[in-house]
């Protein structure tokens, strides 16, 4: 199958987000993208701006948004600009939950570098 110019079919554009086809599949089921992926035949050919929303998508999910969440945020999204507001807050009061995520792991740490600390000193006496 040709490729068109600047996209790239589902496995492609896996390996470039380092993620499988099926969450692109997933993502794609569940109303996750702001605008539904071209098809040439039974092919999903994803563009530079397909990739760059995934992408996105990817680094909402690795701070542990809820799909919910995600898919309130696309719904504003798509809904257009006069959404912004609510969009703008909807992502602070996430970044809030995330701050909170890092201070836990940060106290975590902390502990297990102490620990690394206590065991390092008694292996070296």
């Amino acid at each position: 199958m040709q490729q068109t110019i600047g996209t790239r079919s589902i496995s492609e554009a896996a390996h470039e987000l380092g993620l499988t086809a099926h969450t692109l599949r997933y993502y794609e089921r569940e109303g996750l993208m702001l605008a539904p992926v071209d098809r040439v035949s039974s092919d999903r050919r994803y563009t530079d701006a397909d990739i760059a929303w995934l992408g996105f998508l990817r680094k909402l999910r690795s701070t542990a948004m809820p799909i919910a969440t995600v898919r309130r945020y696309v719904e504003l999204a798509r809904a257009g600009e006069h959404t912004s507001a609510e969009r703008l807050e909807l992502l602070r009061e996430h970044r809030e939950t995330v701050l909170a995520r890092l201070a836990e792991l940060d106290d975590a740490l902390g502990a297990i570098d102490l620990k690394i600390t206590l065991y390092s000193e008694r292996l070296s006496a």
